[in-house]
């Protein structure tokens, strides 16, 4: 197809693709899917190689979110079943981070529901950060904490945070639509404190809460324009007792488009399958790894994920390698705090037009897999007769019990 070879050469040159190619791409057929994960491929192959990146989530405090984002099981409102707690200690933050690390993972993310934190909540990650690095030499630390105020960032920085996430989600024209409590804005200005802070940024998206083709495009150009280091690209969880909980609307096929999209979009930015991949891609999960370079090893923050022992020979069967402690993630052309392309002349792309842009499954602020955070959307379809409802599954171990987590 010429538009995959278009695209290709413009990923190889760092070049933006043009938005009717990004749509191109979400439009191709379930047909055609194999070319484009393959044409994505050699995009992520030149810039990451065969390296996928682990990362282990931590939830340091679950669920009893004032927020109401419709996505989130930790949403104010939410019925799901999940588990509660407030602040785990340090010591307990670091013992559940040892689990991760033990099993391949390079970063942590530290993970804290509710709207942004306290300056006594910034106090207690600081401790925990501490806590991890002094246990655990070239660990990377990623907080995700929510919308940050003056001098947050700063301090989470002193206190050895390596990067900061915190997700757009979805599109600025439809953000109202997915979350009342906050607003866009107020996400775009969390990203960019982290970014003068000298933070590593981390923002993404999630698929799947009934947006267009269009509004996937356009959050994803915002993303490149935001310039992060890192893309999480979430598939939304519809857990029972959310607004969304109706909204099964991914296909594994589009699951891969929308990877491969990103991959075009930001071809030398670290893009990370994050919340979802299970229920959504289920055996395809090892095409997506020749489109991202980034995964979550085993449970998210509210639900389970596949066993790390799995996600370890998946990587494996497909031909690809962990990547380890002393590798650099980023290319090199990219500056160690820099982001995916903006600064200077590094970039994931070539910024002329656009730059790219928390973490699984959780919720309000910027967690993961989770989604967007808003309380009364239209009211979602039935789930169709051949969702994989049975695969939402909520965590029952891990952070928060006293089980051994999967890792």
């Amino acid at each position: 197809m010429d538009l995959l070879n278009t695209l290709v050469d413009k990923g190889l040159r760092r070049e933006l693709p043009t938005r009717d190619e990004a749509l191109a791409v979400l439009a191709t057929s379930d047909d055609d899917v194999l070319d484009v994960v393959a044409a994505a491929g050699k995009v992520r192959r030149h810039w990451f190689g065969r390296r996928v990146k682990l990362n282990y989530l931590v939830n340091l405090k679950s669920g009893l979110c004032p927020e109401d984002c419709s996505y989130c099981s930790q949403r104010l409102g939410s019925t799901a079943g999940i588990l509660k707690y407030s602040w785990l200690k340090p010591d307990e933050a670091s013992k559940a981070a040892a689990a991760g690390l033990a099993g391949g993972a390079k970063r942590v993310c530290l993970v804290a529901s509710g709207r942004g934190p306290t300056d006594r909540d910034v106090d207690r990650v600081s401790d925990t950060i501490k806590a991890i690095k002094e246990q655990n030499e070239n660990v990377e630390v990623c907080a995700c904490l929510g919308l940050l105020s003056d001098g947050q960032a700063e301090r989470l920085r002193e206190a050895g945070a390596d990067a900061y996430n915190h997700n757009l989600n979805t599109s600025e024209g439809t953000y109202g639509e997915i979350t009342t409590t906050h607003t866009y804005a107020d996400r775009v200005d969390t990203v960019q404190k982290a970014h003068a802070a000298g933070l590593s940024a981390c923002s993404g998206l999630i698929a799947g809460m009934g947006e267009s083709d269009e509004d996937l495009v356009d959050v994803v150009y915002a993303l490149r324009e935001l310039d992060p280091d890192s893309v999480p690209v979430n598939f939304l969880i519809p857990f029972e007792g959310t607004p969304l909980a109706k909204e099964w609307n991914l296909t594994p096929q589009r699951c891969l488009r929308i990877l491969a999209m990103v991959r075009f979009v930001c071809p030398d930015v670290e893009v990370r399958i994050a919340g979802g991949r299970e229920v959504h891609l289920r055996t395809l999960q090892p095409l997506a790894l020749n489109l991202a370079n980034s995964i979550f090893l085993g449970d998210y923050l509210t639900s389970e994920g596949q066993a790390g022992k799995a996600d370890l020979e998946m990587i494996a069967d497909a031909g690809f390698e962990v990547e380890n402690a002393g590798e650099v993630t980023l290319p090199e052309h990219r500056a160690p705090s820099g982001g995916c392309g903006s600064h200077a002349e590094a970039g994931c792309g070539s910024h002329e037009a656009a730059g790219c842009g928390s973490h699984a499954e959780a919720g309000c602020g910027s967690h993961e897999g989770g989604g967007v955070c808003g309380s009364a959307p239209v009211a979602p379809a039935e789930a169709p007769a051949d969702a994989r409802t049975d695969l939402v599954s909520v965590r029952r171990r891990g952070a928060g019990t006293d089980l051994a987590p999967n890792a």
